[in-house]
């Protein structure tokens, strides 16, 4: 197993890219062993990132998309461990946006500890577009692009 160490100019509150979401880990997210399920690491990074358009008015309110960019799929997961997340508490979810392609955003993430020192997994998410009526890609709308500029790594 790999420990990853961030540099104090690396750690999240101090990145000048993407966001970072405060997320707690509950009893239930834990295996038998006392550690973060490993299945549980996305729903943690969904849960951050649907937070983070939830707030920007892109979400299922009421069981329906509130605009069409709210209509998307993901296509790839990928995570890779390094530090288990051990007992209950809060971690930290840092993503950003790689690339917005015409119907895809390709975002990467950390959980990290609460205080940036510790990298628990890192890995990518790549988020398709698709039309309701075909389930085929489709492009993103001007404004969720605009929206999405604020979390493109420089």
């Amino acid at each position: 197993m790999t420990v990853s160490r961030l540099r104090s100019d690396d750690l999240p509150a101090a990145a000048s890219y993407g966001h970072t979401v405060a997320t707690p880990v509950h009893f239930d997210d834990l295996d038998p062993m006392g550690v973060l399920h490993n299945a549980r690491y996305s729903v943690l990074v969904e849960h951050a990132i649907t937070s983070w358009w939830s707030d920007r008015g892109v979400s299922y309110a009421g069981g329906a998309p509130t605009t069409p960019d709210a209509f998307n799929v993901v296509r790839d997961f990928a995570i890779t461990y390094h530090r288990p997340v051990r007992g209950t508490g809060q971690v930290n979810v840092h993503f950003w946006l790689e690339r917005v392609g015409g119907t895809s955003a390709d975002y990467r993430f950390r959980v990290l500890s609460t205080d940036g020192a510790t990298v628990h997994a890192e890995g990518r998410r790549l988020a398709v577009r698709v039309d309701p009526a075909t389930m085929r890609p489709a492009p993103w709308t001007d404004h969720g692009r605009e929206l999405a500029s604020a979390l493109v790594k420089p």
